[in-house]
């Protein structure tokens, strides 16, 4: 579904993105891991049409999509879940989906169903401003206002970022309870322990580059990855 080929990206004089390669198959789960400033962020908004790449290609369905703006990303069916949620914190729960679905003109209201099936609790604070909600809450929000444009794929920058080990959990199931109604993820995450155990296939990245790939499953087993990201 998502084919990256020999991605460079330069911020400033500084090559943070050195040449990486990888695939994203319809239908599965793909983890990015690293340290801070290997990349995998900056992979992810290249990917989104927020930075430009220096060279390389990106391909989305047989199409080339490189150096796309973000709403023509979006119109592809991409969507990125941000570092840090971004909720916009005056608006309330509902408005904040309906903000997710903004190049959309028809009927939202299946579609908000399918979002609170997913989030019982958001449902119950659908007219609660944003900014009062818990950082568990917030994600399931910055989740759910992603899904408001139906994505193929939806790509999340570090979802557990700062969320207590329960919450994580719940965030992880439903990141695999999406996937199993047909959305395609592409994950990026601290946490490689839980992100491994989720994917179907991860990637390492350190300083800019690819080091190790492999089905997540077998990653675990790495002694490098254990070493490195696992703290064994």
């Amino acid at each position: 579904m998502l084919k990256i080929d020999d991605l460079k990206v330069n911020y400033g004089g500084i090559e943070a993105v050195k040449g990486i390669s990888f695939e994203v198959p319809e239908g599965s789960i793909v983890t990015l891991i690293g340290a801070n400033g290997a990349g995998k962020s900056t992979t992810l908004r290249t990917i989104a049409g927020l930075v430009k790449p220096a060279s390389g290609k990106i391909t989305f369905a047989d199409e080339d999509i490189t150096g796309k703006k973000t709403n023509e990303i979006v119109s592809k069916g991409i969507t990125l879940v941000p570092e840090g949620r971004r909720v916009f914190p005056d608006l309330t729960v509902l408005e904040n989906l309906k903000v997710g679905a903004y190049l959309r003109k028809d009927d939202l209201t299946e579609d908000i169903k399918w979002v609170y099936s997913l989030f019982p609790r958001l449902e119950e604070r659908s007219w609660q401003a944003a900014g009062t909600l818990s950082g568990g809450e917030q994600q399931m929000l910055a989740v759910g206002r992603a899904l408001m444009s139906r994505p193929k794929l939806m790509m999340m920058d570090e979802p557990s970022l700062g969320l207590a080990p329960l919450v994580v959990k719940g965030i992880f199931d439903i990141i695999k309870e999406i996937n199993k109604q047909g959305v395609t993820i592409l994950l990026i995450e601290q946490n490689a322990n839980m992100a491994l155990h989720t994917a179907d296939m991860g990637y390492v990245l350190e300083t800019g580059r690819i080091t190790l790939s492999g089905p997540g499953k077998e990653l675990l087993k790495d002694e490098a990855v254990k070493k490195a990201y696992l703290g064994k």
